[in-house]
């Protein structure tokens, strides 16, 4: 018989799961190469939308802003170890998403430029650069490492 390594998700972990994305400043992205189409992973930064959805700032001119035009679905690892210890001791979420693109001319994108200049103030010296776009991220799901033994499978609606 085999055993999984997953636990049953419980309030802890979804508390954890939406702890982590709350203290993330940045997370790793992936993505698919929209011409080879292997892995692509590069560093965002991250915030999150007054709903609590990730969000991110991105130029038109880097690779990973093509990719998700090619093909929206999308990786996020949140979560980082301190300085010292075995970084897998510390918890870690990957999220799997789609990635939507704000339209410039939608009262959304003012409300969210908004609310990410607010904690990314350094972000004022280009959010309005015009190959600049608010991107959200659309969960359809998570996993969650807490650490050696913790490991859970998250719904959209468990972080939600």
């Amino acid at each position: 018989m085999a055993t999984t390594p997953i636990r049953p998700t419980d309030d802890e972990a979804r508390a954890l799961a939406r702890e982590l994305l709350a203290a993330a400043r940045f997370a790793a992205l992936a993505v698919l190469h929209p011409d080879t189409r292997a892995p692509h992973v590069t560093r965002i930064a991250l915030g999150l939308t007054p709903e609590g959805q990730p969000m991110t700032l991105i130029s038109a001119l880097a690779l990973h802003t093509r990719a998700l035009h090619a093909d929206p679905a999308a990786s996020l690892l949140i979560g980082e170890p301190p300085p010292k210890g075995d970084p897998l001791a510390f918890a870690r979420l990957t999220l799997a998403a789609k990635a939507r693109f704000i339209d410039r001319a939608t009262p959304d994108h003012a409300r969210l430029r908004e609310h990410y200049l607010a904690s990314h103030p350094k972000s004022k010296l280009y959010a309005d650069f015009a190959d600049f776009s608010f991107v959200v991220f659309d969960a359809t799901g998570a996993a969650l490492n807490g650490g050696f033994g913790k490991a859970y499978d998250l719904t959209a609606s468990d972080l939600a």
